[in-house]
């Protein structure tokens, strides 16, 4: 399905730019030709099921994504932004034997348990020439549930989870972004968030493809980066999480004539924090849209757009996708009343990989998945979100699960217990704070913890501090009363 888009693209529209980055630029004809040519090397490199992609956002990442799902395997984009340790575990459970990089990871990639295939080292460039001669093939016809990409994201045990997700799922979703966006003829997209990211995956790596329109893709994020496209590319369609909007309202060079051209800013990933959303649109005179979303559901829930919206909310649901209210009894919630939010459609993962009982701890038999978000959807049909039930603490888009770093700060010898919350942040939305007693008669220093704990996860999940107290507040059955610490915090203006 997914395959059959590019190719359909490349020879309906052969001359249009398909994906652009800063150091290359492919029209949909070339796009598709450089993706056969590495779906003949994925054949011959690898016999296992599931193959790894080390790459940021590029047009290499999108030949290759293609190429891999063109060559019958199932992608698995990996996180560069985490420690080997934490990768050497995903590389394991996804049972890779060969990874695609580029040699920038290559330090990283070394300390991996899988054999690396640098894209330096291969022959594309001459394989593309010759591939020029040759007409594309027919696309192949997968089932619409065989798996086409596993995403992993952090569990509430601190455990990496896989997320399967089908090639039904995504393309689905693409169509119903295409469709709630309003996009079209004459649309591009400028792509900043990382492909290892669901968010970043579909929406500017699939979308474009399916809607038949450009992708312009910045590797790296950096306000000059974007404020250079935005002049020079005049994309129409901006994904990005509040931070990044953040970063480009403090920026100085940053004018309201570089937004001219862009119509559908859409902010996802995490809360947008109100004096982002407000400062954007006093100073640039252009709305943020938000969105509502999350891997398992390849992503989007629900979408503001440019004819429809309402500022607070993350928008209405998108078409073929149901959502439904509950109280902790599964009974439907009326309008206005804040419930556990409930996910059904075509989007949905098959599951967890290799986890049945905590899939089913989130799929219910009828197919609805349990998002552990607390919302209420008004009158109007419009979604908003108030809570989480779960702990998860974003940071910068990312999701970091308290446990996860609960885990590697009590491997410190002078940690008695520790417990970690999340705390609002003008910049990265959240970071986490953490709080922790020491054994009696040892000595530890906030510095000395947060260096150990850098040493074992990556730099965004570790604590921006490390309050050392005399113990921690209990409740009758011992467990740590993480409302009473989060009492002691006080949320900055």
């Amino acid at each position: 399905m997914l395959v059959r888009e590019l190719i359909e693209a490349a020879r309906n529209h052969p001359t249009m730019i398909g994906v652009k980055d800063p150091t290359r630029e492919l029209t949909y004809k070339r796009y598709a030709q450089l993706a056969r040519v590495i779906r003949d090397i994925v054949a011959r490199e690898t016999h296992h099921k599931h193959v790894g992609l080390l790459l940021p956002g590029s047009a290499a990442f999108g030949a290759t994504f293609f190429g891999t799902l063109w060559a019958d395997r199932v992608v698995v984009p990996l996180n560069f932004l985490l420690s080997p340790e934490e990768l050497g575990d995903i590389v394991r459970d996804a049972g890779l034997d060969l990874i695609i990089a580029i040699k920038h990871f290559a330090e990283l990639a070394g300390e991996l348990p899988a054999r690396t295939l640098y894209l330096e080292d291969l022959p594309l460039k001459r394989r593309l020439a010759m591939s020029a001669f040759r007409s594309l093939p027919d696309p192949p016809d997968p089932d619409p549930d065989d798996l086409a990409v596993l995403l992993y994201t952090s569990g509430t045990s601190g455990k990496c989870k896989g997320v399967e997700l089908t090639q039904h799922n995504l393309k689905s979703n693409c169509d119903a972004i295409i469709e709630a966006a309003e996009l079209a003829d004459g649309d591009g997209i400028l792509g900043v968030l990382p492909p290892f990211h669901v968010f970043g995956l579909t929406g500017n790596v699939l979308v474009p493809v399916v809607c038949r329109i450009p992708a312009y893709m910045i590797p790296r994020f950096s306000p000059t980066a974007v404020l250079h496209a935005l002049r020079n590319d005049s994309p129409t369609v901006f994904m990005a999480i509040p931070s990044m909007y953040g970063a480009l309202l403090r920026s100085k060079s940053a004018k309201p004539d570089d937004f001219a051209h862009t119509r559908l800013l859409i902010s996802g990933g995490e809360p947008l924090p109100p004096q982002i959303g407000e400062g954007f649109r006093d100073r640039f005179q252009v709305p943020l849209l938000e969105g509502y979303g999350m891997t398992e559901s390849a992503p989007v829930v629900a979408l503001n757009s440019e004819s429809t919206q309402r500022t607070g909310s993350v928008g209405r649901v998108i078409p073929g996708v149901q959502v439904k209210i509950v109280d902790d009894h599964d009974q439907i919630l009326p309008a206005g009343i804040d419930g556990e939010i409930l996910v059904t459609g075509p989007n949905v993962m098959r599951g967890y990989h290799n986890l049945p009982e905590e899939t089913a701890a989130v799929l219910t038999a009828d197919g609805w998945l349990r998002t552990g978000d607390i919302g209420m959807v008004d009158e109007d049909g419009f979604l908003h979100i108030t809570g989480r039930k779960k702990e998860m603490i974003i940071v910068g888009g990312e999701n970091v699960f308290p446990r996860e770093i609960e885990n590697a700060i009590d491997q410190h010898p002078a940690v008695a217990e520790s417990a970690v919350i999340g705390v609002p942040d003008g910049s990265r939305g959240e970071v986490p704070l953490a709080f922790v007693s020491l054994h009696e008669d040892a000595e530890a220093s906030d510095i000395e913890l947060r260096g150990f704990v850098k040493e074992r996860l990556a730099g965004f999940k570790v604590p921006r501090q490390i309050r050392i107290v005399d113990e921690l507040p209990h409740g009758p059955t011992g467990k740590i009363l993480k409302r009473q610490l989060r009492d002691t915090i006080e949320t900055p203006a």
